[in-house]
């Protein structure tokens, strides 16, 4: 037998490979199978005959005369609006996302460069209230929001999820921050720049890597919240996780809980096409050391 090194190593990426190949199957194979199940009635995608009804479309066909059906879908976004939601969800998290990003990365700057000792305990204290449950922090805000008559609308939801949202891009901007030089931004102020200028025209453009891991990772609390938008959204105003769940809880309503099959589809494909779009920005930013140059 061979036990020379290049076969070792050759035989280590066969198995990393085939490893990393059913890693991949196992991880994918939830999502492109709700996919395909989105295309097809109930009876076939939740048979208790055989899981070849699912594949093959046997009740679809009989009831919609083809393999494939849109009636999911149709019913989602078209009976029950679910495009409504869609926009609710869009708001919310874009608002949540600007937010966070401006108070965090001139916070996160700041603590970055501040020489004072209460800097540590002020991002010790933002890591508890992270670290809080946010069940814990909806009951807080229930009350205030009833007697101010702003429960139900869209900026009462904006506002708890950026509380909740605040600490993590805090402590995440502030270490990027620290990963950059402050020989950078004191260079600029000697150049003639204000503090502001330096972290505007000096910091900024180096931190776009990190700004964009931090804003991926609030945009994608705000979107796939259910807690804090469930309790503080009336049923005008829902975001898509709530809505989902609403064709769930009616599953002996026949043909909703193709609604929410289809819905899923719906809320997770963006998901997709967004983390793979920033893909490099996200690998920079996680990876972000020091300033080179």
């Amino acid at each position: 037998m061979d036990f020379s090194p290049h076969s070792r190593s050759r035989t280590q990426a066969i198995v990393a490979s085939v490893l990393l190949l059913a890693w991949l199957v196992i991880a994918a194979f939830p999502f492109f199978w709700t996919v395909w199940g989105s295309f097809k009635v109930e009876a076939d995608f939740f048979s208790r005959e055989s899981w070849g009804n699912a594949l093959l479309g046997t009740s679809t066909v009989r009831q919609t005369g083809s393999a494939f059906t849109l009636d999911g879908y149709r019913g989602a976004w078209i009976e029950r609006e679910f495009w409504r939601s869609v926009i609710n969800t869009a708001i919310v998290t874009v608002s949540v996302t600007t937010i966070s990003l401006i108070f965090g990365t001139l916070g996160g700057y700041a603590l970055s460069r501040s020489g004072y000792r209460y800097t540590f305990w002020i991002l010790i204290a933002a890591l508890v209230f992270r670290a809080m449950p946010h069940i814990t922090l909806v009951s807080g805000y229930l009350l205030p929001f009833f007697e101010m008559n702003i429960w139900g609308v869209l900026p009462t939801a904006i506002i708890v999820l950026v509380a909740i949202n605040q600490p993590f891009t805090l402590w995440m901007l502030h270490s990027f921050f620290l990963s950059i030089p402050k020989d950078l931004d004191e260079s600029a102020m000697v150049d003639g720049c204000t503090r502001f200028q330096a972290f505007r025209l000096a910091i900024m453009p180096v931190m776009w890597p990190g700004v964009i891991t931090t804003g991926l990772f609030s945009f994608l609390l705000a979107y796939n919240d259910f807690a804090v938008t469930s309790m503080l959204l009336n049923q005008d105003n829902q975001t898509m996780v709530p809505k989902i769940n609403s064709f769930l809880g009616t599953v002996q309503t026949e043909g909703t809980i193709m609604y929410a099959v289809a819905a899923v589809v719906s809320a997770t494909v963006p998901l997709f096409m967004l983390v793979m779009f920033f893909q490099r920005q996200i690998v920079s930013g996680l990876t972000a050391g020091a300033v080179k140059g």
